[in-house]
Protein backbone atom coordinates (compact mmCIF):
# COMPACT_ATOMS: atom_id res chain seq x y z
CA UNK A 1 0.00 0.00 0.00
CA UNK A 2 1.61 3.30 -0.93
CA UNK A 3 1.08 6.11 1.00
CA UNK A 4 0.54 9.56 -1.01
CA UNK A 5 2.20 12.72 1.50
CA UNK A 6 1.73 15.53 -1.26
CA UNK A 7 -1.85 16.47 0.56
CA UNK A 8 0.28 16.80 3.66
CA UNK A 9 3.32 18.57 1.98
CA UNK A 10 0.66 21.31 0.23
CA UNK A 11 -1.15 21.36 3.42
CA UNK A 12 2.02 22.39 5.41
CA UNK A 13 3.40 24.72 2.82
CA UNK A 14 -0.06 26.55 3.08
CA UNK A 15 -0.26 26.94 6.84
CA UNK A 16 3.63 28.23 6.94
CA UNK A 17 2.65 30.82 4.72
CA UNK A 18 -0.06 32.36 7.07
CA UNK A 19 1.85 32.29 9.70
CA UNK A 20 3.99 34.62 8.48
CA UNK A 21 3.48 38.53 7.77
CA UNK A 22 5.30 40.22 4.81
CA UNK A 23 8.41 40.67 6.70
CA UNK A 24 8.74 37.29 7.28
CA UNK A 25 8.51 37.50 11.18
CA UNK A 26 5.42 37.55 13.52
CA UNK A 27 6.74 40.05 15.98
CA UNK A 28 5.21 43.27 14.13
CA UNK A 29 1.47 41.68 13.88
CA UNK A 30 -1.00 44.18 15.92
CA UNK A 31 -2.42 41.85 18.58
CA UNK A 32 -6.50 42.47 19.04
CA UNK A 33 -7.41 44.45 22.02
CA UNK A 34 -4.26 46.53 21.21
CA UNK A 35 -6.24 49.85 20.63
CA UNK A 36 -5.94 51.31 23.82
CA UNK A 37 -5.95 55.22 24.15
CA UNK A 38 -4.58 57.66 25.70
CA UNK A 39 -6.55 56.71 29.32
CA UNK A 40 -5.87 53.20 28.89
CA UNK A 41 -9.51 52.30 27.44
CA UNK A 42 -9.83 49.62 24.41
CA UNK A 43 -12.13 51.21 22.38
CA UNK A 44 -12.73 47.90 20.08
CA UNK A 45 -13.86 46.11 23.20
CA UNK A 46 -16.75 49.00 23.65
CA UNK A 47 -14.62 50.81 26.26
CA UNK A 48 -14.47 54.90 26.85
CA UNK A 49 -13.24 57.32 28.88
CA UNK A 50 -15.54 58.55 31.67
CA UNK A 51 -13.60 61.46 34.15
CA UNK A 52 -17.13 60.90 36.55
CA UNK A 53 -16.09 58.06 37.67
CA UNK A 54 -12.37 58.28 36.77
CA UNK A 55 -12.90 54.85 35.13
CA UNK A 56 -13.28 53.19 31.23
CA UNK A 57 -16.80 52.83 31.01
CA UNK A 58 -18.89 50.74 28.34
CA UNK A 59 -21.67 53.34 27.84
CA UNK A 60 -24.20 51.25 27.65
CA UNK A 61 -23.65 49.20 30.94
CA UNK A 62 -22.96 52.70 32.53
CA UNK A 63 -26.60 54.25 31.04
CA UNK A 64 -28.41 51.50 32.08
CA UNK A 65 -26.61 50.96 35.53
CA UNK A 66 -27.09 55.21 35.96
CA UNK A 67 -30.23 55.44 34.40
CA UNK A 68 -30.05 57.69 31.40
CA UNK A 69 -30.70 57.52 27.78
CA UNK A 70 -27.92 55.44 25.93
CA UNK A 71 -26.60 57.81 23.34
CA UNK A 72 -23.24 59.57 22.94
CA UNK A 73 -24.69 62.85 24.37
CA UNK A 74 -26.00 61.59 27.25
CA UNK A 75 -22.67 59.22 28.04
CA UNK A 76 -20.66 62.60 27.50
CA UNK A 77 -23.14 64.81 29.16
CA UNK A 78 -22.60 62.23 32.34
CA UNK A 79 -18.84 61.71 32.28
CA UNK A 80 -17.67 65.45 32.04
CA UNK A 81 -15.53 67.06 34.59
Amino acid sequence: MKKSYLPYIILAVFLSGCSLNDTGSKADVNMLGADRDKNGCIGSAGYSWCARSNQCERPWELAKKEDFKNTIEEFETYCKD
